[in-house]
């Protein structure tokens, strides 16, 4: 074997573009774009050079029918990117109540963390998302659960001035 056999493949110009386009696809909600190649054969946990899923783009960006068919072709709704991130995490961020359901009854692990320990209940904390923390405890978030500085989704609260949050953690505790 010559040198250039242990040298990584690159990818063509034709199969950069189609992998493009699938992203695109996720990021823009074309539902049915997508579901053509997923009956095609297309991974469902095809993931780009960031590590992000088509779940994790197309829930970030609030496509809801487009996530939901992609739960329904099998991907993982705990799959990270490279940062760490889960697409329940990116919900919370967002503070899309539809998506956040819709992804706990697809299974994501409620205190799944961030590589600093966060759960979404922290995150969720931190941006004095209620609505999204009122969720998230009745799907069995842990108010007591400690990230890498020890701090709880309360003490994340207290220390943003995320003051409802901080007010409804303090009776979940």
């Amino acid at each position: 074997m010559t040198a250039r056999a242990h040298e990584p493949s690159h990818l063509d110009d034709e199969t950069l573009d189609f992998a493009t386009r699938v992203f695109d696809y996720a990021r823009s909600g074309d539902s049915e774009a997508l579901v053509t190649l997923l009956e095609q054969g297309l991974p469902p946990d095809l993931r780009n050079h960031r590590g992000d899923s088509l779940l994790m783009l197309a829930s970030y960006h609030g496509h809801l029918q487009t996530s939901r068919i992609l739960l329904a072709h099998g991907a993982d709704p705990d799959l990270r990117n490279q940062s760490g991130q889960t697409p329940l995490a990116g919900a919370v961020f967002k503070g899309d109540l539809p998506m956040i359901q819709l992804l706990l009854e697809h299974g994501a692990e409620v205190d799944g963390t961030t590589p600093d320990g966060k759960t979404a209940l922290a995150i969720a904390a931190l941006f004095d998302r209620v609505e999204a923390i009122d969720l998230l405890l009745a799907h069995g978030a842990d108010p007591q659960h400690r990230d890498a500085n020890g701090l709880t989704p309360l003490d994340a609260a207290q220390r943003m001035g995320a003051l409802k949050a901080a007010e409804r953690l303090l009776y979940a505790s």
